[in-house]
């Protein structure tokens, strides 16, 4: 299998109410790119966010940055100095509640998108129409990770793919039933795809065509792991 990931160049700044999906589509036929059934359009929750009017005025004062977070976390887990391990509306445990001032205009910080697998749905099924080609649509973030350093984009949206593919009663190539393995296919696919988009590029959208991916919806709350799973709250 043979995968290709494929930035899409030339989209520019987003504004509140943007129709993302006819930017989108702008910007895929200027590149004379054709969208086939089973590509991957992988979305930077920023776009979304700046479109679905998902953000904060911000006057450089960090009292302020405090509230708004705390507006945005429905539980605070750790404090360390200015960072602040949060649990958010959506279930995702993150830094700050997802609150954001990279690559924002002067004044506004992002938030994280009211629903993001809604907002994925709703591409989905606009560029679905729009082109005829069964996509799959895929939201990110950047997130840290407990146990390592570095930080790597996650999905917190999905539509048209599973969110996780559940290895549990298959075998290994040693014939040993598994037993708890479940693999984050999005969280996979928005981290490949990160490496094409980067940080600091003002890629918001790449295709991810070639992956060979189950049938199935997911949401990218499947991700999400119960409480009462959780060993480290």
């Amino acid at each position: 299998m043979t995968i290709e990931i494929t930035p899409i160049y030339g989209i520019g700044e987003i504004g509140p109410g943007a129709d993302l999906a006819a930017i989108f589509l702008a910007a895929l036929h200027d590149a004379e790119f054709v969208l086939l059934d089973g590509d991957v359009l992988v979305v930077t929750h920023k776009a979304v966010s700046k479109a679905e009017n998902a953000v904060a005025r911000f006057d450089d004062d960090e009292d302020q940055r405090r509230a708004i977070i705390a507006g945005e976390a429905t539980a605070i887990l750790r404090r360390r100095g200015d960072l602040v391990i949060t649990e958010t509306r959506h279930g995702f445990i993150c830094a700050n509640a997802g609150v954001d001032r990279s690559n924002m205009p002067e004044g506004l910080l992002a938030l994280l998108p009211h629903d993001p697998d809604r907002s994925a749905q709703r591409l989905r099924t606009k560029i679905r129409r729009a082109t005829g080609a069964d996509i799959a649509v895929v939201i990110t973030d950047t997130f840290g990770r407990p146990w390592r350093k570095g930080l790597t984009d996650v999905a917190i949206g999905v539509a048209g793919m599973p969110a996780l593919v559940d290895y549990r009663g298959t075998t290994d190539t040693f014939g040993r039933t598994l037993t708890v393995t479940e693999v984050a296919l999005v969280d996979e696919v928005a981290a490949a795809a990160d490496l094409v988009m980067g940080k600091a590029k003002s890629v918001p959208l790449a295709v991810v065509r070639g992956l060979d991916y189950p049938a199935g919806e997911g949401r990218a709350t499947d991700l999400v792991r119960p409480a009462d799973e959780d060993m480290f709250r």
